[in-house]
């Protein structure tokens, strides 16, 4: 009769750590992604100051990004040792540091340390925090994993449009020790204040995921929604990569081409955040059958629409290529045992990077050999070909039979 006594102060521990990881890992996932994206307003500016070239500036990129890629895996075994929070607030520190020291760099070996040790610090944030709000939540994932992914959007929005304000008012070095102390203060806030995620969470949500125990991160339930991933990334970039040439081919000014990308943007934001809800209430396989099968159609409709109408439909094209990533990202902790999410984590967003710096390079030189509006056609049969891994996904997912259910109504 003693027991129901120990309940009540296991439910009041772990149920306030729930918002409290999501926020702060929404706030370390705006920061890092902001972080990410900084670099591509400081290009010019470390042209200007150093005297480089495009290949240069290119490398640069490339050692955040190939940085950030390639340790994912790694940032995935500390967490296992140190713990989440500490493991993210030191890659936080990093990454932060890491600008820093690109402030006091005197040339391109030194931009490309500095930036190798920020790109380093940021390839903790992708896997720990994504699986740290999974498994606190468990089986009601979804929706907060929408959130976390439409927080770096915040972050890529305000971080490179803050440094290029900044280097108008102050030298460039300056402003980034500046951007560099808020990373501090974001991992100082982390460190203090991310709960702990022990294991017993994962344990608790072993019996929501069946299907993961069956195929952890090598079964073909995880190769299909990776592949999905790779290919809804290749998409996503290789239009983005034509689109300011289709815009301009309709005439548009350049004035407005920027509040047409812009218009993207904002419908990718919103597309991030609502579809991980959709894809709780329709199943994953309708909502990703759902979004590929509209960015193809808005894909083909951009082609061909005046400029006009072209206006009206990108804030939905955008919805459409942002959309599945949130319903992907909710569904990798199904794909994984629940002791191994991070490390899927780290394996599917590898993946989706690599894709993201590959693609525009293979669509590219498709352009080049059929032209543009033949590689444009191109990402939409991409998008298309998504629909028989999305079929294969079905039986692996533990909301297949809720998909089933919306098919026969």
């Amino acid at each position: 009769m003693r027991l129901p006594v120990f309940f009540p102060p296991v439910v009041r521990e772990t149920a306030p750590s729930r918002p409290r990881v999501l926020w702060l890992s929404c706030v370390a996932h705006a920061i890092h992604d902001g972080y990410t994206d900084m670099i591509y307003a400081l290009l010019p500016v470390w042209q200007s100051e150093f005297g480089l070239d495009f290949a240069a500036l290119a490398i640069l990129r490339g050692v955040y990004a190939g940085t950030m890629a390639t340790l994912q895996l790694s940032a995935g075994r500390v967490a296992q040792r140190l713990g989440s929070g500490t493991t993210l607030a030191i890659g936080t520190l990093l990454a932060a540091l890491g600008y820093a020291i690109a402030g006091m760099s005197g040339g391109l070996l030194g931009l490309g340390v500095a930036l190798a040790i920020s790109g380093g610090g940021s390839s903790t944030q992708h896997p720990i925090a994504s699986g740290a709000v999974s498994r606190v939540y468990g089986r009601d994932a979804r929706g907060p994993l929408s959130i976390y992914n439409f927080s770096g959007d915040l972050g890529k929005s305000a971080l490179p449009a803050a440094i290029s304000l900044l280097v108008t008012m102050m030298p460039w070095r300056h402003a980034l020790w500046i951007v560099a102390g808020l990373g501090c203060v974001v991992a100082a806030g982390i460190a203090l204040w991310f709960p702990a995620v022990p294991r017993a969470a994962a344990q608790a949500t072993a019996k929501e995921q069946t299907s993961a125990r069956h195929s952890g991160t090598g079964g073909s339930g995880f190769s299909a929604l990776f592949s999905i991933g790779v290919l809804d990334t290749a998409v996503r970039m290789g239009l983005l990569t034509f689109l300011p040439f289709l815009l301009k081919a309709k005439g548009v000014s350049p004035q407005l081409l920027g509040t047409a990308l812009a218009l993207v943007f904002i419908g990718g934001a919103a597309g991030k955040f609502t579809c991980g809800w959709l894809g709780a209430r329709m199943g994953t396989v309708r909502t990703v059958l759902l979004t590929e099968g509209g960015t193809a159609a808005c894909i083909v409709a951009v082609i061909y629409l005046p400029l006009t109408l072209t206006m009206v439909l990108l804030p939905i094209l955008g919805m459409m290529l942002n959309g599945t990533s949130s319903v992907l990202y909710g569904t990798v902790p199904e794909m994984s045992a629940p002791e191994r999410t991070e490390r899927a984590f780290a394996i599917f967003y590898t993946g989706t990077i690599a894709s993201g710096a590959i693609s525009p390079v293979l669509y590219g030189f498709l352009g080049d050999r059929i032209g543009v509006h033949g590689a444009t056609y191109a990402t939409a049969l991409t998008a298309l070909a998504i629909f028989p891994l999305a079929l294969a996904l079905r039986p692996h997912l533990t909301d297949h039979s809720q998909d089933e259910r919306h098919d026969e109504a």
